[in-house]
């Protein structure tokens, strides 16, 4: 793939994918974002007329299917990942599929076996975005013991997308469309992973749902509404570390959005809106910024690292589907523990 144009081919055009994914290829040279494919053709025709895409699909088979693409981009929902990640990769293609991983742990497993399957194709989900920044500075200061023995791992991260019982369903409240997948809690999990070593060995879990039911805009009919609005887990790390989250749709007002490592040493907190990253000395009252270098900071280059990984063989780190299971297996856990009333 050195020395050829990589031309690649998009199954679902939503907003990420139109305002990351799309210019992101579109900016590598010998890149071509050669067709589009998305929920209806008026719509896959206003996505190739914006982006200068030359051809669209009337399915996501006919992109999966073409000799014209070696590489598939999946921006859908969460409902489609799965079946057309196996069907890319059964047919010669690499993919990159946009996150939350899959619809629950089976499909990820499905996914992660196809992708062994196909050792010489890359396979790789789209990042969650927010610790790109400071997870090198994080994982230096942990392992570098400035922490010392971690205690505890908190996430909160609120808004008030749900308050309003009176405001439409969404995907993300239908199960068919997103699984498992609770509020933005897999992605918060997926970043705590690349801090924390390790999976949780026990899960204490609780969650509501406000609005039983909500109207489908696409049918106009009231429908169910089947995952929750607000969660709550506690779970344990192996070495002992409480992993503390509390994630909600439903408080109005200013969001809250950090996360916390609180350590035996010191403790470090991210503000994850306003993307600043703070330590506070044991037994202290007052925090200290900490100023992140240029070079220690990621910053989005998701298309470019799949690009990286086809031509020259760079091992997948962000996201690779051994990951995704990790935390598709957590995020159904949770919601196994939810459903069985702790």
């Amino acid at each position: 793939m050195k020395d050829k144009p990589l031309r690649i081919g998009v199954i679902g055009a939503g907003n990420n994918t139109r305002k990351r994914h799309l210019p992101g290829f579109q900016a590598i040279d010998g890149v071509a974002v050669t067709v589009v494919a998305n929920r209806s053709r008026e719509s896959s025709e206003k996505v190739a007329a914006e982006f200068g895409i030359p051809s669209i699909a009337g399915d996501w088979r006919e992109v999966v299917a073409s000799p014209e693409v070696d590489a598939v981009m999946i921006g859908t929902w969460p409902y489609l990942h799965c079946e057309a990640t196996v069907a890319a990769l059964d047919a010669g293609k690499h993919v990159l599929t946009e996150a939350r991983m899959a619809m629950n742990a089976r499909e990820a497993e499905t996914m992660l076996a196809a992708s062994r399957k196909h050792p010489d194709r890359v396979a790789q989900i789209v990042p969650a975005p927010m610790t790109l920044d400071v997870d090198d500075t994080v994982r230096h200061l942990v392992q570098a013991g400035e922490l010392g023995e971690i205690r505890e791992v908190c996430v909160t991260h609120t808004a008030g997308q749900h308050a309003d019982a009176g405001g439409p369903l969404t995907w993300r409240q239908n199960r068919e469309l997103s699984g498992m997948n609770m509020l933005s809690m897999g992605i918060y999990h997926e970043m705590v992973l690349r801090w924390v070593e390790g999976d949780p060995e026990s899960i204490l879990a609780d969650g509501a749902v406000f609005t039983p039911r909500r109207r489908d805009p696409e049918s106009g009919l009231e429908v169910e509404v089947a995952i929750p609005e607000s969660v709550s887990v506690l779970a344990r790390f192996p070495g002992g570390a409480r992993l503390i989250y509390h994630f909600s749709g439903v408080e109005s007002g200013r969001p809250r959005n950090e996360m916390r490592l609180n350590g035996s040493k010191a403790s470090l907190r991210f503000d994850v809106a306003g993307q600043k990253l703070y330590m506070g000395r044991s037994g202290g009252v007052e925090e200290e910024e900490i100023d992140i270098p240029a070079e220690r900071r990621r910053g989005w280059r998701v298309e470019a690292d799949f690009v990286d990984s086809i031509r020259e063989g760079t091992p997948v780190t962000l996201t690779d589907f051994e990951t995704g299971l990790r935390y598709m297996t957590f995020t159904e856990a949770v919601w196994n523990a939810i459903e069985q009333g702790g």
